[in-house]
């Protein structure tokens, strides 16, 4: 199985990283990147539950369409609780890795109709009308650079 192990000390390590202005873009891994927007608490908390913390920490490339903590809120109410219990563990693991795409593909690589498969073992689509879709949710940031991908931010935490 692809998938380390870290435990949540680590984790809550990553997250509490201070990395100064400096530091050029793109220097942080996607985790460390995520941490860093202030916008993925819910995102972090389900990749520590799900064990996917080093996934993401690693070589990659990744990209990663990434939900916003707005994306999970919209989320029937109890959802996202339901899914962090230890029990539930298998089930978000595949809608996280439905969220990550081997390699690194950057908004320029996307056209309207294409398919990629993700990390999860299922296709996404990608829809240029009207805006940049995956599936149902819209990128509302593309192209955020990290060591080991990209990250693009999207409105809707996408289901398999």
């Amino acid at each position: 199985m692809i998938f380390n192990r870290l435990s949540v000390t680590a984790f809550a390590i990553a997250l509490g990283l201070s990395v100064p202005s400096a530091v050029p873009a793109g220097s942080k891994d996607i985790v460390e990147t995520a941490a860093a927007a202030g916008q993925f608490e819910t995102l972090a908390a389900a990749l520590s539950a799900a064990d996917l913390v080093g996934t993401l920490q690693g070589d990659g490339p990744f990209t990663v369409f990434a939900p916003t903590d707005d994306a999970f809120a919209a989320l029937p109410e109890g959802t996202v609780e339901t899914l962090l219990k230890p029990e539930n563990r298998a089930q978000l693991t595949e809608i996280l890795t439905y969220h990550v795409v081997p390699g690194k593909v950057m908004s320029s690589d996307l056209s309207d109709g294409m398919t990629a498969e993700t990390v999860m073992g299922k296709e996404i689509t990608v829809s240029m009308d009207g805006g940049v879709k995956i599936n149902d949710a819209t990128v509302t940031t593309a192209d955020v650079e990290a060591s080991n991908g990209v990250i693009h931010v999207i409105d809707a935490v996408m289901l398999p």
